[in-house]
């Protein structure tokens, strides 16, 4: 794993990215947008080549929203993704598809995202037929090639997604996503359903694959254990927003947001031994439909003051490497 950030130019950059999903009324679209969901809210941050960038938060914190969006999959609001001099937010869905094989997504549920009518082997064939990779032969040989890579065996070309096992199925999401050489992999919570044993299977692999391919990856996810073992640098996403990110070492020695603190108190081993004290989260995550105004943690946190309810903290790097939004947190 890296140890610092590097000081070249990023392989991708995600500037001030929004996501709002319109909500409508009892007769649908007929009569206009009821209002938002704000989804995403002004995230911002690097990935740089051979990183691992850990994108972490509660469930609707909007971490996969974020990561659906920088692929296209979910079109933004507003914002810019920065790949090789284009913003990918603004390119056409045919413009868009000559960068699919360089930036790839593994799903948290792969056994959804599979055609449990295709045998494995044509499934992972298809984006290399689509891009007009190589002929027949050619394909197959380098979905062998894959398979192998991932510890799957070559019989498993000839199966269908329901023959699998989970831990086999998201093997097989890998494989997809390592089939087109990506330069970037995106993975959406992508051991979250698995037992604990597997889980260290398919970080080993990645881990491994990363090293040897030189893969960039942004992996998403709510475990703080299992983004502690596989990240870089770590990113803290709260109701849409990012609250807090730093070196993985810098973030897990000390904390300094509150809301970052309150997920590390969640771990027991982790409170006794690295913080000073234990927060704990009274009430409710707001609701994306309003959320509050200021600085969208103040409804929660035990040290909010008058100006975290009327003005939006901006993300401001506080120690080097390490950037956190919060109007009680000064550089040092």
């Amino acid at each position: 794993m890296r140890n610092e950030t590097t000081a070249n130019q990023p392989i991708l950059e995600v500037i001030s990215l929004e996501k709002k999903f319109p909500v409508y009324g009892s007769f649908g679209k007929w009569f206009g947008t009821k209002s938002y969901v704000n989804a995403v809210t002004d995230v911002s941050f690097r990935l740089y080549k051979g990183e691992t960038y850990g994108l972490v938060g509660e469930s609707g914190s909007g971490k996969s929203t974020t990561g659906r969006t920088i692929l296209g999959l979910t079109p933004a609001t507003s914002g810019q993704v920065l790949y090789e001099d284009k913003d990918l937010a603004k390119l056409t869905r045919n413009e868009l598809r000559k960068f699919r094989k360089d930036i790839q997504f593994v799903f948290q549920d792969p056994f959804s995202s599979l055609n449990p009518r295709k045998r494995i082997g044509p499934i992972l064939e298809e984006p290399l037929l689509i891009h007009k990779m190589g002929d027949q032969k050619q394909r197959q040989e380098q979905v062998f090639r894959i398979l192998e890579i991932v510890g799957l065996q070559p019989e498993h070309y000839f199966r269908y997604p329901h023959e699998f096992s989970g831990g086999q199925r998201q093997r097989v999401g890998l494989a997809r996503a390592l089939i087109m050489n990506p330069k970037i992999i995106v993975c959406d919570e992508p051991v979250s359903a698995l037992d604990v044993s597997i889980q260290s299977q398919i970080l080993n692999i990645l881990k491994e694959l990363q090293k040897e391919l030189q893969l960039t990856l942004l992996f998403i996810t709510h475990d703080i254990s299992v983004v502690r073992y596989i990240s870089d640098r770590i990113g803290i996403m709260y109701l849409g927003t990012i609250v807090e990110e730093a070196l993985t070492d810098d973030l897990f020695n000390e904390p300094l947001h509150p809301y970052t603190k309150a997920l590390f108190s969640a771990v027991p081993d982790f409170t006794r031994n690295r913080l000073s004290e234990r927060v704990i989260l009274k009430g409710e995550i707001p609701s994306p439909l309003s959320p509050p105004s200021g600085c969208v943690f103040h409804t929660r946190c035990p040290y909010a003051t008058d100006i975290c309810k009327a003005e939006v903290p901006g993300l401001k790097e506080v120690r080097p490497n390490q950037r956190v939004a919060c109007h009680l947190i000064s550089a040092h």
